[in-house]
């Protein structure tokens, strides 16, 4: 499609500029980037309500049983038998490590011990147990 203006012939600008498009792609890009780390785990675990609950800040090892009794480490299932190796393997001052059990409230208690040793055989000694604080009305239940 041309235009005339006073005896000289103008072209329509038929390009579309991507610079802002990609400029916008890039950011969100390193947005979620950013942020992906940040949450903690992907296993939903209705863990149990408790009255003193602890802000946590640091990244620390997860180990995580769900309802059907299935074991993660961090996000990946492992077989309880291997846990131990596996936290072998991590490396760093097991007496200085703390891994985070989290366990959802319909798993019996045998199973916890039973995860709770196999870190212990692992060399790690400090287990917190993770609760979420109680919703609604305070002081729960």
């Amino acid at each position: 499609m041309a235009f005339s203006s006073g005896g000289r012939t103008q072209t329509s600008l038929a390009e579309i500029n991507i610079t802002p498009l990609v400029d916008v792609v890039l950011v969100l890009l390193l947005i979620f980037m950013l942020t992906a780390p940040v949450l903690q785990s992907g296993i939903e675990v209705a863990v149990p309500q408790t009255k003193s609950v602890n802000q946590l800040t640091d990244e620390r090892s997860v180990v995580t049983i769900d309802a059907e009794q299935r074991v993660f480490l961090q996000d990946r299932p492992v077989n309880l038998e291997q846990l131990p190796d596996l936290l072998k393997a991590q490396g760093g001052d097991a007496a200085h490590k703390v891994i985070y059990l989290r366990a959802d409230g319909k798993v019996p208690f045998e199973a916890i011990a039973n995860v709770m040793d196999a870190v212990k055989r692992g060399g790690v000694t400090n287990i917190s147990i993770v609760t979420r604080p109680y919703e609604g009305t305070a002081g729960g239940r």
